[in-house]
């Protein structure tokens, strides 16, 4: 339950610090004291989205904080503070948020920070907001579903359905991206086996561009290679009478040797033409080796120049500048046929994948029907007697299953249908009920559904919205006995209501400094039979007014 209620600089409220007890809990007020602030500010505490025109004029931030009394064997909320590191004390669960002028928000859990997400998971286990808002939802599909799952028990059958409905869906934009991917990969196969056999056909090899084009200079110019070379080699070798360079270097090294006798320093240079003999003589030899190894091949050439211009048109054809380039090309095509025939069984292992996951979805729905079917009659009949102590003594309400579109939810619908004489057969909720009719229904939706969840705390914004009179004192004794099992926050116009909570407070409105702001203080005693009394005739509050508020909380 709801212990206390702190807030600071929200909205007009520049400071409260209230406690609350055990019960059904009264809240009033005049239109516009600030009623809906209050609840506000509560929701910050679930999660709710924030921003900085919440804060009060001229201050920095605002905090709202609340303590909740949990039972020690909540083992959900448990196992969520375990999950973030929260530590817990039993019995005791301190929340707050603090808003920025930034806009930005950090919240707490027993003065630890954590996301807000968590705050929305906690607040499921803890409080139930009914807004004006959520009566209109009585007429959502959605809705409607969502509450008989609930009444059924559901919760976890209905959320393994939502989950794999995911993975179903994920399997099959799998495999229809990969048929997608199949099929343009078959449209281009011819293309690709083409281009792939040519290139193969080619035989690339990295760096033969480089050595065909120095092979084809060579047979080019073999001619002249070989006249140079041989008459570079007849000028140090000659073939004639003329003296070899090579002789003449041994004749003037042994003269040199034999003057060294003379003068030592000549015999380092008698060395050194030796060195050069020796030096020529290789040179000689590798020039004679390199003219003879030089081919004169009209044939070769044609040959040479013939793989270069293949080479060359391949490259110019895929706009690439090395043949490594051109080899990457090759086996970017080999990737896209061996990608073709791997895909083929990819398919085949996703549409199996595809198969088993809508089986397994189909067999969650088939389980989410039977257990729908099963507790729709008994929803309805509920409902039905619930409304019948509300002054709808004669109205009918049945609960249709139809088959829908496949989803997170499951094959079903679900349609409330409705009637408030009994003498017409029902018909769908939305297109019949009033405004006061579908606040009753809510209610007594609400009254069960609380008592299945086992909520703590449940808040009730105005859901006596269109009733009065007998109806208004017959909600307020529904409102009044879930109060027994529970704590019931109920924000009320009506007086039948009001006068049957446990405690009851006031939202007022008031000038200070220049400034409007809203407060709210508990009222016992005469000032409650005053409240009550105002609910009754307005401002002007008469004796018979206060008269009928006495025998109201009398009763």
């Amino acid at each position: 339950m709801l212990r206390s209620l702190s807030v600071r600089n929200y909205v007009l409220i520049d400071s409260l610090d209230i406690s609350f007890p055990e019960g059904l809990v009264i809240i009033t007020g005049q239109t516009g004291a600030g009623k809906s602030i209050l609840l506000g500010a509560l929701s910050l505490l679930t999660g709710s989205k924030a921003d900085a025109s919440i804060i009060s004029a001229g201050a920095d931030s605002c905090v709202v904080e609340a303590e909740f009394s949990v039972d020690n064997s909540a083992d959900e909320i448990r196992a969520l503070l375990e999950e973030a590191e929260v530590e817990w004390e039993d019995g005791s669960l301190l929340i707050r948020r603090v808003v920025y002028s930034t806009g930005r928000s950090r919240s707490f859990i027993n003065d630890s920070p954590v996301q807000v997400q968590l705050l929305s998971d906690i607040a499921g286990h803890l409080v139930d907001i009914h807004s004006q808002h959520q009566s209109l939802m009585l007429t959502s599909r959605a809705f409607q579903l969502s509450l008989l799952d609930n009444y059924a028990g559901l919760s976890e059958l209905r959320s393994a359905a939502g989950q794999s409905w995911q993975q179903l869906q994920a399997a099959r934009s799998e495999l229809a991206a990969a048929r997608d991917r199949l099929s343009r990969l078959s449209a281009e196969y011819d293309y690709n086996r083409a281009q792939f056999d040519q290139l193969d056909k080619a035989a690339l090899r990295d760096g033969e561009l480089k050595e065909l084009e120095e092979e084809q200079k060579q047979l080019a110019n073999a001619e002249e290679i070989k006249t140079n070379l041989a008459e570079a080699l007849d000028l140090l070798d000659p073939s004639d009478d003329r003296v070899s360079v090579s002789s003449a270097l041994r004749e003037a090294q042994k003269l040199v040797e034999k003057t060294a006798r003379f003068v030592p320093a000549l015999s380092e240079i008698g060395e050194r033409l030796d060195s050069a003999r020796i030096e020529l003589d290789d040179i000689c030899s590798e020039i004679d080796r390199i003219g003879s190894s030089v081919l004169l091949s009209q044939e070769r050439l044609v040959e040479v120049e013939d793989r270069i211009s293949v080479i060359y048109s391949l490259m110019r054809k895929h706009d690439v500048r090395t043949v490594a380039e051109l080899i990457a090309v090759r086996e970017k095509f080999s990737e896209a046929l061996f990608d073709g025939s791997s895909l083929e069984e990819r398919v085949a292992e996703l549409e199996k994948e595809v198969a088993a996951a809508e089986k397994a979805y189909g067999s969650l729905c088939a389980r989410l029907h039977e257990a729908r079917v099963k507790a729709a009659p008994s929803l309805a009949s509920e409902i039905e007697s619930s409304i019948h102590g509300l002054e709808l003594e004669k109205a009918l309400f049945t609960a249709e299953l139809s088959e829908s579109k496949p989803g997170p939810t499951g094959t079903d619908a679900v349609t409330f249908c409705f009637s408030s004489t009994g003498k017409t057969a029902p018909v769908d909720l939305a297109k019949c009920a009033s405004g006061g009719e579908i606040s009753r229904i809510m209610l007594c939706l609400k009254a069960m559904m609380a008592r299945y969840a086992g909520m703590p705390t449940m808040i009730f914004d105005e859901i006596d919205t269109g009733v009065s009179g007998s109806a208004a004192h017959k909600m307020g004794a529904l409102i009044c006995e879930m109060g027994r099992d529970m704590q019931v926050f109920a924000i009320t116009h009506l007086p039948q209501v009001a006068a049957k909570g446990s405690a009851h407070y006031v939202v007022e409105k008031s000038e200070q400094e220049g400034r409007t702001v809203s407060s709210i203080r508990e009222v016992r005693g005469d000032d409650r039979i005053t409240e009550i009394a105002r609910l009754l005739s307005g401002a002007s509050i008469t004796p018979e007014a206060l008269a009928n508020a006495k025998s109201l909380l009398a009763q």
